[in-house]
Order: structure tokens, then C-alpha cells, then sequence
């Protein structure tokens, strides 16, 4: 990916988050590395994409698309609770040098930097295990959550009762 065009920054974010999330899918789907968009956490915060790798550890990554956006994040040290492996995913045009600055703590961060076609890992998120017990309770979360959601998917009228995800 790095002989491939500059992607000019769009008006419209949710286009280049939706954009940047299946850039990111593509790419970790190549490495066996399935990935859901919109997972609620249990602490009331929602991961952009959180998935499993093919070992069974939680990936969690949190895509931005614009430098306030990412400069403004305070809330995402919440996420290290919940995976094993955190990146940042940003598009071409977005200037990732604030990441390299302690605050964004680089030695537990990877970052993904993707398009609407691809992505490419240009830092690895360090591998910082869960408790065993946490893992578990968390695949089961994203498992009934895959479940639900393919179930809807394939029946519209089919709706979930209970706790949304």
C-alpha cells in the first residue's frame, strides 16, 4: 500500500471511517483476523471494530479520520481493558506522528494506516494479554453479537430480544 495514491481527505467522515473499517477488514481477514464494526463494551463504550485472531486473542481498533478527532480521544486507554491488541486505524492523508507521543502510548499501540480498497500495518500492536477469565467472557460477548447480528441480517423480522449487544 505505500506505492498507492494519497486518498485527498473527503467531507464526509463517516464515509471515510466506513472507508477506513473495511480497508482495516480486508486486510486482517488475509490474516485470518475476523473483525465486527460497532461493538458496544461493557464500560459503555463502543469499539469501532473489535474481532479475534486466529489464536483466539481480541483485537480492538479504533478508527479516526480527522486530526481534532484523534487529538480530542481521551477515552481510548478504556479500550486496553477489553482486547489483547489495540491499533489505531487512520487513513493515508492523516498525519500519524501525534502517535508516536507518549500520551497515545506507542509501546501497547499499533497503528493501521487503510483506504476504502486495503490497509497495511505500519506499526504492530504489541500483544498485552487478558486475564484468561476477561477473554472468555469477551469472545462469548462477540460471539452471541456475530450470531445476533447474522441472524437479523438473514431475517429482518426476526427481532432480538433483551440486551441489543
Amino acid at each position: 500500500m505505500s506505492d498507492s495514491p494519497v486518498i485527498e481527505p473527503s467531507s464526509d467522515a463517516a464515509s471515510d471511517a466506513a472507508s477506513v473499517c473495511r480497508g482495516i477488514q480486508r486486510l486482517f481477514a488475509r490474516n485470518d483476523v475476523w473483525l465486527m464494526p460497532e461493538m458496544p463494551l461493557r464500560n459503555g463504550r463502543r469499539a469501532d471494530l473489535m474481532g479475534l485472531d486466529p489464536k483466539g486473542r481480541i483485537v480492538i481498533v479504533e478508527v479516526k479520520v480527522a486530526r481534532g478527532d484523534l487529538l480530542g480521544d481521551g477515552k481510548w486507554p478504556d479500550y486496553l481493558d477489553f482486547c489483547d491488541r489495540f491499533y489505531w486505524g487512520l487513513p493515508p492523508h492523516l498525519d500519524r506522528g501525534v502517535l508516536d507521543n507518549d500520551d497515545y502510548r506507542p509501546d501497547c499501540c499499533g497503528i493501521v494506516v487503510a483506504d476504502g480498497y486495503d490497509g497495511e500495518i505500519v506499526r504492530p500492536a504489541p500483544l498485552h494479554p487478558l486475564a484468561a477469565a476477561r477473554r472468555k467472557t469477551e469472545v462469548e460477548r462477540l460471539a452471541r453479537a456475530a450470531m445476533r447480528r447474522a441472524t437479523v441480517t438473514g431475517d429482518p423480522h426476526c427481532a432480538p430480544w433483551g440486551n441489543s449487544e
